[in-house]
């Protein structure tokens, strides 16, 4: 039995296309991970940009249980000349990127093609909901295409719910007009501004644009879809099959993170070391430390970064800035910080898992990007959330308003930054939720989620349960293959 259940396991040869951003490559890789660890084999597609990231992927699995796939980025009208992936890019170009990535659907279509009568054959494709094009791809090769979210089922039902229906505001002037989501549930409705740029910038019969749209639609034609994030968050949007996600069956296989003492190395290069930043951290009492960080992509404005410079510098609390080499700090804010002994900046990618599991660190200052929402919930951090575009608001939404695990600092985005006083208000009013001195609502529900978020990724939880049987189905490909 045991030499036939490894050959069946070899057979079991699944492609990985993910979509070329940190935010997006990171979680697949680690579930990429999991599943090579049940026996599977997965070749990952990157571009020579892209390529770094697979290194601990690859260091971590035997020689041939994962693989890279390097293929050179597609040129496209659209897309600037060198321009591989969509770090440090603001949200619009995700656009132009989505449609010139599918330039890729025909080199790797002729790569499955030439495989196909022989043991190597892919019996599956998983890939990313901003690759969208594989779906056609996986039609002509005669193999289901796995869909995997990197956001919540809430905000990813609702983003394809714009595309499907097409929503429009009784005002083309007003920003604040009601965009209501019937089909989602609880029926949410969020005013025009709050929306996904994606959809926002959306123009009818423009090249870019239309294929964004097909990009989503063809998600919903995919035979499963499978989304970072665990049962217990999203038990609402879980519970039956919904309109706005073609009525596919979604898998909960979240939170994807490595464990608490693994390697920075996730993100790539770090312009910080973890040990050297634990360090500095460790020099300050329990749940102290204040974290900003507004993400890889996202560029935080002017203003936005003066008001938040302003009530840090005013208010007592020490905090690490990860402000990313593009954002418009004040000047001498950095150096200011340095002298008083209470503040770091970190110009590039910096360690956040190994920071939000730092005792000292008590408050998260971030934009509700889903990833670091969920890395708090999994660290147990106090996030204050300030969201500003993409599916952030619909996170930001999920944690303050239904959980009640988080406090709001502001909903204004982009297009009303709030004011010094108010971000220092906001500062000042959660220190006692972060250092525990008494148990409020926001402090029992968010140690309640961590709890709840660890039970599901152990042996035998609610998202290990989901791997574990997405890995039994794509294994039981590789065997009706090697009978047929």
């Amino acid at each position: 039995m045991a030499p036939a259940a490894k050959g069946v396991a070899a057979t079991a040869h699944v492609l990985v296309v993910p979509y070329p951003a940190q935010g997006h490559m990171i979680p697949l890789l680690d579930l990429v991970g999991l599943l090579a660890s049940r026996g599977l084999r997965l070749t990952v597609v990157c571009t020579p940009a892209t390529a770094p990231l697979l290194a601990p992927l690859l260091a971590a699995h035997p020689a041939g249980a994962v693989s890279a796939l390097t293929l050179p980025f597609p040129s496209h009208p659209a897309s600037p000349a060198g321009v591989e992936n969509a770090k440090g890019s603001g949200p619009a170009f995700f656009a132009t990127l989505i449609v010139a990535f599918a330039g890729l659907r025909g080199p790797l279509g002729s790569w499955a093609r030439a495989r196909a009568d022989t043991p190597d054959r892919v019996v599956a494709v998983l890939s990313d909901f901003f690759c969208g094009w594989t779906q056609p791809m996986a039609d002509e090769l005669g193999v289901p295409r796995v869909v995997f979210s990197p956001s919540a089922v809430y905000g990813t039902a609702v983003l394809h719910s714009l595309f499907r229906v097409m929503p429009k505001r009784e005002d083309e002037n007003d920003d604040e007009s009601p965009i209501s989501f019937p089909d989602v549930p609880g029926s949410p409705v969020y005013p025009w501004r709050q929306l996904s740029l994606l959809y926002r910038t959306y123009k009818a019969g423009d090249e870019v644009a239309e294929g964004v749209k097909s990009n989503f639609l063809w998600n919903m034609e995919s035979s499963v879809i499978v989304s970072n994030t665990f049962r217990q968050l999203e038990r609402r949007y879980l519970e039956r099959p919904l309109a706005d996600l073609g009525f596919r069956r979604v898998r909960a296989i979240g939170p994807l993170a490595p464990e608490a003492d693994a390697s920075c190395s996730r993100g790539g290069e770090t312009s910080v070391a973890a040990s050297d930043l634990c360090a500095w951290l460790d020099q300050f009492a329990d749940r102290s430390v204040v974290y900003v960080s507004f993400g890889s992509m996202a560029v935080l404005q002017p203003p936005h970064a003066a008001a938040l410079a302003a009530a840090l510098e005013r208010t007592p609390a020490a905090f690490v800035w990860a402000a990313g080499t593009l954002a418009a700090l004040p000047e001498g804010f950095e150096e200011r910080a340095a002298a008083g002994g209470r503040g770091k900046v970190i110009s590039g990618w910096a360690p956040q898992l190994p920071e939000l599991r730092r005792r000292a660190v008590g408050r998260f200052v971030t934009h509700c990007g889903w990833n670091s929402v969920l890395e708090a919930v999994a660290a147990g951090v106090t996030m204050l959330t300030w969201p500003m575009t993409a599916d952030q608001f619909v996170n930001a939404r999920l944690v303050v308003d239904e959980h009640r695990a988080a406090v709001p600092l502001s909903w204004g985005g982009i297009a009303a930054p709030p004011s010094a006083d108010e971000v220092a208000r906001v500062l000042e009013a959660t220190v006692v939720l972060a250092d525990g001195s008494q148990r409020s609502e926001v402090a029992t529900r968010l140690k309640e989620l961590a709890e709840e978020a660890a039970a599901a990724t152990r042996e035998g939880g609610s998202s290990w349960r989901e791997v574990d049987e997405l890995a039994r189905e794509l294994r039981d490909l590789g065997g009706q293959l090697a009978m047929a």
